[in-house]
């Protein structure tokens, strides 16, 4: 468990540059700590342990949270964090709206918003991270307010409900801390965004008997979903219910929506490659979608995978060699003829461990292969691949 920080450490470190500069330069490594813990002690006396704790969370949000260099912060906050790129995306949506974070924990979101709304305003319940708040965006309001019970008017409520204390990240929307449906209900009818994690089961939440308009948004960057995203109220698409949006570390991204055709042909035998859905696509219910974009159809109704005689643009695939039953000695006979020495391994629909199968299937050769492993009726499959690879020029 990390540091427990108060607000006297609040305090001090906020005039603390030169302390913090100057343990920023110890190493902190686990062949130096003990060492620079002890240089440390004997520098700063009983502020050494809030001194290593903020420089280490420094360095461990530099990736996340790349302008929070100077930053107060806590180990729950930068675990919560946004990363910024998705962070930027979601405040997007929000330019030039007066905006009210009702969990703005440190800061992170409002240093976001500030950039793009009309007026921007914090609150949170807890005083150490609204001091912390406080010192990291000092052009910004913050005041103490439980996230439930609203107060301002004429504002777009944001929240990021986190998990309960010494909790785990969780499914249930009412294990969140505060509770999301109470959140809903708290904004019941306003124009209201929360963030939430991808895994969490929206399905749960009545959000048509609160909000005339509900939006589920899902985000992933670089082919990791990040996050769900409800736009509730006037803030959602009145067109459309649920959307995927992939974002790339190269600033690029793109999206798709349940507004779009979703008119593919289910009968049809496997193309050329086999493409695997973006996550966020297949976790919004879009793999449908996407296809009809792309002209790929579905291996199987019932399977994300997807197929076609070309890789889309900005994604990757597998061009397949051949299709077995999926039976560990069929599959160790014919990659040991292919020569296959490593193998990337997909699987949807087959109760398969990729890290499991890999080394029963006795790989001796050189060659890089792909195998994709699904259902298609009711027989597991087996599709033996090239490496995986992307858009073909000549195509």
């Amino acid at each position: 468990m990390g540091y427990s920080f108060d607000l006297d450490d609040v305090e001090y470190l906020a005039g603390a540059s030169d302390a913090l500069a100057a343990v920023g330069d110890r190493a902190l490594t686990p062949a130096t700590l003990v060492s620079d813990i002890g240089r440390i002690r004997s520098a700063f006396g009983d502020r050494a342990a809030a001194l290593i704790e903020t420089v280490t969370l420094r360095r461990k949000a530099a990736t996340k949270l790349p302008f929070a260099g100077t930053w107060l912060v806590t180990d729950d906050a930068v675990q919560q964090a946004t990363t910024e790129q998705v962070s930027r995306h979601r405040a997007e949506r929000l330019r030039g709206r007066r905006i009210h974070d009702v969990t703005c924990s440190i800061g992170t979101e409002l240093h976001t918003l500030h950039s793009v709304a009309d007026i921007v305003v914090g609150s949170d319940l807890d005083p150490v991270r609204l001091a912390m708040a406080r010192h990291n965006v000092p052009d910004v309001a913050v005041l103490r307010a439980d996230a439930v019970v609203p107060t301002t008017r004429g504002t777009v409520v944001v929240a990021d409900p986190g998990r309960r204390a010494g909790g785990r990240r969780r499914h249930d929307p009412a294990a969140l801390e505060p509770p999301l449906p109470d959140l809903l209900d708290a904004y019941a009818g306003r124009d209201l965004v929360v963030k939430c994690a991808p895994g969490l089961d929206v399905d749960r939440l009545d959000l048509a008997s609160r909000h005339t308009r509900a939006e589920v948004e899902l985000v992933s960057l670089d082919g990791a979903v990040r996050e769900a995203c409800l736009w509730l109220g006037e803030v959602a698409d009145p067109a459309v219910r649920r959307r995927a949006t992939v974002l790339r570390s190269d600033g690029s991204a793109w999206e798709v929506t349940d507004a779009d055709s979703d008119a593919i042909d289910d009968d049809r035998a496997p193309g050329r490659y086999i493409v695997d859905p973006d996550g966020a696509v297949v976790r919004a219910g879009l793999v449908r979608h996407y296809a009809a974009r792309h002209e790929l159809w579905q291996l199987d109704p019932r399977i994300a995978h997807l197929t076609g005689d070309a890789i889309p643009e900005g994604t990757t695939g597998f061009e397949i060699l051949d299709r077995l039953p999926f039976t560990e000695k069929v599959l160790r006979k014919r990659l040991a003829e292919l020569g296959c020495g490593s193998l990337e391994i997909l699987v949807r629909g087959i109760d398969v461990d990729p890290a499991l199968l890999r080394p029963r299937l006795d790989l001796r050769g050189t060659v890089p292969l792909g195998l994709v492993i699904t259902r298609i009726g009711r027989s597991g499959v087996a599709f033996v691949c090239g490496p995986r690879t992307g858009p073909q020029r000549n195509e």
